[in-house]
Protein backbone atom coordinates (compact mmCIF):
# COMPACT_ATOMS: atom_id res chain seq x y z
CA UNK A 1 0.00 0.00 0.00
CA UNK A 2 3.35 2.55 0.94
CA UNK A 3 4.66 1.62 -2.25
CA UNK A 4 1.31 2.47 -4.31
CA UNK A 5 0.49 6.07 -2.17
CA UNK A 6 4.70 6.31 -3.15
CA UNK A 7 4.44 6.06 -6.81
CA UNK A 8 1.09 7.93 -7.24
CA UNK A 9 2.79 10.98 -5.43
CA UNK A 10 5.36 10.85 -7.52
CA UNK A 11 3.42 10.37 -10.91
CA UNK A 12 1.32 13.32 -10.17
CA UNK A 13 4.82 16.00 -9.23
CA UNK A 14 5.63 14.55 -12.36
CA UNK A 15 2.74 15.80 -14.50
CA UNK A 16 2.54 18.87 -12.39
CA UNK A 17 6.39 19.85 -13.71
CA UNK A 18 5.45 18.25 -17.37
CA UNK A 19 2.54 20.50 -18.18
CA UNK A 20 2.45 22.83 -19.96
CA UNK A 21 2.71 26.37 -18.57
CA UNK A 22 -0.30 28.63 -19.51
CA UNK A 23 0.23 32.18 -18.68
CA UNK A 24 -2.04 35.04 -18.20
CA UNK A 25 -2.35 37.25 -21.30
CA UNK A 26 0.00 40.47 -20.92
CA UNK A 27 -2.35 43.68 -19.92
CA UNK A 28 -2.03 46.35 -23.06
CA UNK A 29 0.03 48.87 -21.91
CA UNK A 30 -2.68 52.29 -21.62
CA UNK A 31 -1.70 54.78 -24.37
CA UNK A 32 -2.40 58.12 -23.86
CA UNK A 33 -3.59 60.26 -26.78
CA UNK A 34 -3.50 64.11 -26.30
CA UNK A 35 -5.33 65.91 -29.38
CA UNK A 36 -4.80 69.70 -29.21
CA UNK A 37 -6.20 72.46 -31.44
CA UNK A 38 -7.18 75.95 -32.31
CA UNK A 39 -10.36 76.91 -33.17
CA UNK A 40 -12.14 80.30 -33.97
CA UNK A 41 -15.63 79.85 -35.41
CA UNK A 42 -15.83 75.73 -34.03
CA UNK A 43 -15.39 73.84 -37.23
CA UNK A 44 -11.67 72.30 -36.23
CA UNK A 45 -13.28 71.99 -32.72
CA UNK A 46 -15.86 69.31 -34.30
CA UNK A 47 -12.68 67.54 -36.21
CA UNK A 48 -10.88 67.90 -33.04
CA UNK A 49 -13.61 65.79 -31.06
CA UNK A 50 -14.28 63.34 -34.12
CA UNK A 51 -10.26 62.82 -33.33
CA UNK A 52 -10.85 61.92 -29.82
CA UNK A 53 -13.50 60.31 -30.71
CA UNK A 54 -11.52 58.00 -32.53
CA UNK A 55 -8.60 57.25 -30.41
CA UNK A 56 -11.31 56.61 -27.73
CA UNK A 57 -12.62 53.59 -29.39
CA UNK A 58 -9.16 52.27 -29.35
CA UNK A 59 -8.88 49.59 -26.17
CA UNK A 60 -6.81 51.00 -23.28
CA UNK A 61 -6.80 54.29 -24.77
CA UNK A 62 -7.08 57.65 -22.12
CA UNK A 63 -7.62 60.63 -24.30
CA UNK A 64 -7.24 64.43 -22.85
CA UNK A 65 -9.08 67.05 -25.72
CA UNK A 66 -7.34 70.50 -24.79
CA UNK A 67 -7.35 73.43 -26.88
CA UNK A 68 -3.64 74.41 -27.43
CA UNK A 69 -3.74 77.26 -24.99
CA UNK A 70 -4.54 74.83 -22.28
CA UNK A 71 -1.67 72.21 -22.58
CA UNK A 72 0.64 71.53 -19.74
CA UNK A 73 3.61 70.24 -19.80
CA UNK A 74 2.39 66.89 -17.90
CA UNK A 75 -0.50 67.59 -21.02
CA UNK A 76 2.35 66.95 -23.27
CA UNK A 77 5.06 65.00 -22.05
CA UNK A 78 2.48 62.72 -20.61
CA UNK A 79 1.06 61.83 -23.63
CA UNK A 80 2.02 58.84 -26.01
CA UNK A 81 0.42 60.51 -28.96
CA UNK A 82 -0.06 63.93 -29.94
CA UNK A 83 -2.33 65.12 -32.33
CA UNK A 84 -3.09 68.71 -33.80
CA UNK A 85 -5.20 70.36 -35.48
CA UNK A 86 -5.62 74.17 -37.32
CA UNK A 87 -7.62 75.86 -38.85
CA UNK A 88 -5.92 77.31 -42.37
CA UNK A 89 -4.85 80.79 -41.85
CA UNK A 90 -3.23 81.82 -45.42
CA UNK A 91 -1.88 78.43 -46.24
CA UNK A 92 -0.22 77.63 -42.64
CA UNK A 93 -1.30 76.95 -39.10
CA UNK A 94 -2.88 79.75 -37.30
CA UNK A 95 -0.94 81.89 -34.82
CA UNK A 96 -2.21 79.98 -31.49
CA UNK A 97 -1.03 76.67 -33.09
CA UNK A 98 2.47 77.96 -34.13
CA UNK A 99 2.55 79.36 -30.39
CA UNK A 100 2.44 76.06 -29.09
CA UNK A 101 4.86 74.71 -31.11
CA UNK A 102 7.28 77.66 -29.71
CA UNK A 103 5.80 76.93 -26.37
CA UNK A 104 7.37 73.53 -26.25
CA UNK A 105 10.80 74.96 -26.04
CA UNK A 106 10.48 78.19 -24.72
CA UNK A 107 7.75 77.16 -21.81
CA UNK A 108 7.88 73.25 -21.43
CA UNK A 109 11.88 72.58 -22.29
CA UNK A 110 11.80 70.44 -24.75
CA UNK A 111 16.00 70.63 -25.57
CA UNK A 112 18.29 69.51 -25.47
CA UNK A 113 17.01 66.05 -24.24
CA UNK A 114 14.31 65.61 -27.01
CA UNK A 115 11.73 65.25 -24.69
CA UNK A 116 9.17 63.87 -27.55
CA UNK A 117 11.48 61.91 -29.05
CA UNK A 118 9.58 58.37 -30.78
CA UNK A 119 6.11 59.91 -29.46
CA UNK A 120 3.57 59.74 -32.47
CA UNK A 121 2.65 62.34 -34.59
CA UNK A 122 -0.60 63.43 -36.61
CA UNK A 123 -1.87 66.52 -37.94
CA UNK A 124 -5.54 67.67 -39.02
CA UNK A 125 -6.63 71.04 -40.71
CA UNK A 126 -9.97 72.79 -41.77
CA UNK A 127 -10.59 75.42 -44.80
CA UNK A 128 -12.69 77.40 -46.10
CA UNK A 129 -12.19 76.37 -49.96
CA UNK A 130 -11.13 73.05 -51.37
CA UNK A 131 -7.45 74.23 -51.98
CA UNK A 132 -7.25 76.74 -49.31
CA UNK A 133 -4.12 75.12 -48.33
CA UNK A 134 -4.86 72.45 -46.10
CA UNK A 135 -2.45 69.93 -47.29
CA UNK A 136 0.22 72.53 -46.88
CA UNK A 137 -0.84 73.36 -43.15
CA UNK A 138 -0.73 70.29 -42.14
CA UNK A 139 2.55 69.79 -43.41
CA UNK A 140 3.87 72.45 -41.11
CA UNK A 141 2.48 70.91 -38.17
CA UNK A 142 4.63 67.63 -39.16
CA UNK A 143 7.40 69.53 -40.10
CA UNK A 144 7.38 71.37 -36.57
CA UNK A 145 6.81 67.39 -35.00
CA UNK A 146 9.65 65.45 -37.01
CA UNK A 147 11.50 68.53 -35.89
CA UNK A 148 11.19 66.80 -32.27
CA UNK A 149 12.08 63.22 -33.90
CA UNK A 150 8.53 62.17 -33.54
CA UNK A 151 7.22 59.45 -35.66
CA UNK A 152 4.54 61.07 -37.63
CA UNK A 153 1.04 59.30 -39.38
CA UNK A 154 -1.10 60.31 -42.00
CA UNK A 155 -4.59 59.31 -41.20
CA UNK A 156 -8.43 59.78 -43.00
CA UNK A 157 -6.27 61.60 -46.19
CA UNK A 158 -2.95 61.58 -47.16
CA UNK A 159 -1.39 64.27 -45.03
CA UNK A 160 -4.00 63.69 -42.16
CA UNK A 161 -7.47 64.53 -41.67
CA UNK A 162 -9.28 67.78 -43.39
CA UNK A 163 -13.06 69.35 -43.96
CA UNK A 164 -13.86 72.05 -46.17
CA UNK A 165 -15.96 74.62 -44.16
CA UNK A 166 -17.14 77.03 -47.07
CA UNK A 167 -19.08 76.94 -49.94
CA UNK A 168 -20.74 73.97 -51.24
CA UNK A 169 -19.62 72.41 -48.41
CA UNK A 170 -20.59 74.36 -45.09
CA UNK A 171 -19.97 72.93 -41.50
CA UNK A 172 -18.41 69.35 -40.77
CA UNK A 173 -20.28 66.85 -42.74
CA UNK A 174 -20.39 63.16 -41.91
CA UNK A 175 -17.70 61.95 -44.79
CA UNK A 176 -15.34 64.32 -42.92
CA UNK A 177 -16.17 63.43 -39.60
CA UNK A 178 -15.14 59.98 -40.39
CA UNK A 179 -12.12 60.90 -41.61
CA UNK A 180 -11.16 62.32 -38.25
CA UNK A 181 -12.24 59.44 -36.41
CA UNK A 182 -10.12 57.01 -38.95
CA UNK A 183 -7.38 59.53 -38.15
CA UNK A 184 -7.33 59.06 -34.12
CA UNK A 185 -8.05 55.76 -34.45
CA UNK A 186 -5.09 54.74 -36.00
CA UNK A 187 -3.04 57.44 -34.34
CA UNK A 188 -3.96 55.63 -31.07
CA UNK A 189 -3.69 51.85 -32.79
CA UNK A 190 0.09 52.62 -33.99
CA UNK A 191 0.67 54.58 -30.37
CA UNK A 192 -0.45 50.85 -28.50
CA UNK A 193 1.58 49.05 -30.92
CA UNK A 194 5.35 51.12 -30.27
CA UNK A 195 4.70 51.15 -26.76
CA UNK A 196 4.17 47.34 -26.40
CA UNK A 197 7.21 47.01 -28.54
CA UNK A 198 9.15 49.61 -26.30
CA UNK A 199 8.09 46.83 -23.00
CA UNK A 200 9.37 43.69 -24.92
Amino acid sequence: MRTTAVFALALAGFMILNAPCVRAADPSPTVRVLVAYYSKTGNTEKMAQGVAKGASEVTGTVVALKRVEAVTAEDLFGADAVIVGSPVYWSNMAGPVKTFFDDWQFKFGVFPEYKMRNKIGAAFATGGQVSAGKEVTMLTILAAMLGNQMIVLSGGGAFGASATTEGNSPGIDDQELASAKALGHRVAEVAATVKKGTKD
